[in-house]
């Protein structure tokens, strides 16, 4: 690792000076990626600062249908939440087959957001619940926050701070994970409100997580595995690598929404 410095900030406030005055600083939420990405020397920032200690950004709360999480709550504490497991069970569902028992302790679903890595299994639930991520300094809707691999909308020193969203009438979330990584090499996040539906594909596309329209638009209509056999998943859109081609995905991203119809039926 190169050398940096490091800071520990005890509140919101602290974090966003210390981010503001280093020369090119980076945020470090759970550390899951950042630190790793640090030991290969793929990334040597000048500062580092935790926001693991951030009492403001920790804490889940359920108002009604409304579930707002805060940015420094772990995945473990999302999958072990009494009230989550109430409100949308999908996404305590989600949290608890993250990585392992350690990276479930120590990652955080702010941290995940903001990564935006192609095959993080949040990104996916954010766009299918249509959640809102809080920053501090606005909020932005998931559909303008997840920009591109490994890209956001965030600018340069914006912290998220929580996100929310309506609790669904029935959502499932199915992965087929790389059995080493337990990334998602596909995964289906499917949200039903009403006769509104949506679907967020994590793990398979080029660009990142995506919105499957054709397939929210068949189930709008009827709800239900079978309204999916006649929906096709262009390869073109798929990533391609040694873990999987883009045709094995392809068809993966179709099993994968399937099963998790299924589930939420």
């Amino acid at each position: 690792m190169y050398a940096t410095n490091y800071h520990r900030a005890s509140s919101l406030a602290e974090a966003e000076s210390m981010i503001g005055a280093a020369d090119d600083g980076k945020l470090l939420a759970g550390g899951q990626t950042l630190i790793p990405t640090m030991k290969q020397r793929l990334a040597a920032p000048s500062d580092v600062v935790d926001l693991r200690h951030v009492p403001e950004l920790k804490g889940i709360s359920v108002n009604g249908r409304t579930v707002k999480i805060g940015a420094g709550t772990t995945h473990a504490e999302v999958a072990g939440s009494s009230a989550i497991k109430s409100a949308c069970p999908a996404l305590a569902g989600l949290a608890s087959h993250i990585g392992d028992p350690h990276v479930r302790h120590m990652g955080t679903i702010g941290g995940s957001i903001a990564n935006n890595d192609p095959a993080a299994d949040y990104p996916s639930a954010m766009m299918a619940l249509g959640a809102t991520i809080h920053t501090n300094r606005r909020e932005i809707a998931a559909d303008d926050f997840f920009t591109g691999m490994f890209e956001t909308a965030l600018d340069d020193g914006e912290i998220i701070t929580a996100v929310s969203f309506d609790a669904p009438d029935s959502a499932a979330y199915q992965k087929f994970p790389n059995p080493a990584s337990r990334y998602a090499m596909a995964g289906v996040f499917v949200a039903r409100n009403g006769g509104s539906v949506r679907v967020g594909v994590t793990g398979a596309g080029s660009d990142g997580v995506y919105r499957a329209s054709d397939m929210e638009a068949a189930l709008s209509g009827n709800f239900s595995a079978e309204a999916l056999d006649g929906i096709g998943v262009d390869a073109s859109g798929m990533l391609s690598d040694i873990h999987g081609s883009a045709e094995y995905r392809a068809h993966l991203v179709k099993v994968m929404a399937k099963r998790a119809v299924a589930a939420a039926a």
